[in-house]
């Protein structure tokens, strides 16, 4: 690498990453992915705060339960990482073609906290599958909610084909090139956020849908 976010001189303080997989196997490719992108970031001078995907588990999204104010503490926990991160990562297995239902089930409880804690948040997706594709499909559908959620996605995702074959004894990616590309994409990425912390240029105000008439059952606009 030519340059890292230590070679930033305004940069006051790390920035600070949410990384996760999206699943719940002991011996998850995704998760393996996972643990690469925050020693990446760790390397370039970031600080990964890794997490587990059974942290942000939640019951199956019932809008009665909010009636007294309930979030389950799996969306709360899920907040608070959010909050307290400058972006997050999410390494995401593919499920018949989509993402897994008990991620989409928390960012859906997630969503419900007000101010809205994805919104303006810089996100990257990745996945890893034994498949050709390495799960791109599930990454297409996970961006949906969460763009719609005002979340900014990186353009740029990572899948890992043949998973079960990518990684080396040591849980690197065997391939040089291949590994060089991942690296390559993630300090793109941190550059992206440290621009966006440090010297925003855009404000927008995230509304559900602009051509839906005002009323106080559907209202979501922050």
């Amino acid at each position: 690498m030519e340059n890292n976010l230590q070679d930033y001189p305004n940069q006051q303080e790390p920035l600070r990453f949410l990384v996760f997989s999206a699943s719940l196997r002991k011996d998850s490719f995704n998760t393996r992915l996972a643990q690469l992108a925050a020693q990446v970031i760790e390397k370039n001078g970031g600080k990964a705060d890794f997490a587990n995907m059974d942290e942000f588990d939640c019951p199956s999204f019932n809008q009665d339960l909010e009636l007294s104010d309930f979030h389950p503490s799996g969306a709360i926990e899920f907040r608070k990482r959010l909050l307290g991160n400058d972006a997050f990562i999410i390494a995401s297995p593919e499920y018949n073609a989509s993402i897994p239902g008990f991620l989409k089930n928390a960012i859906d409880w997630v969503s419900r906290f007000r101010p809205q804690p994805l919104k303006d948040h810089n996100a990257l997706l990745m996945s890893a599958s034994p498949s050709m594709a390495g799960g791109n499909r599930a990454l297409w559908s996970l961006r949906i909610p969460l763009e719609h959620l005002g979340a900014r996605v990186y353009p740029n995702m990572f899948s890992l084909a043949m998973a079960h074959q990518a990684f080396n004894p040591e849980g690197s990616i065997a391939d040089a090139t291949l590994a060089q590309r991942f690296e390559e994409n993630l300090v793109a990425f941190m550059s992206l956020v440290e621009s966006s912390k440090h010297y925003p240029c855009i404000k927008k105000a995230w509304v559900e849908f602009l051509g839906e008439k005002p009323d106080p059952v559907i209202e979501r606009v922050e």
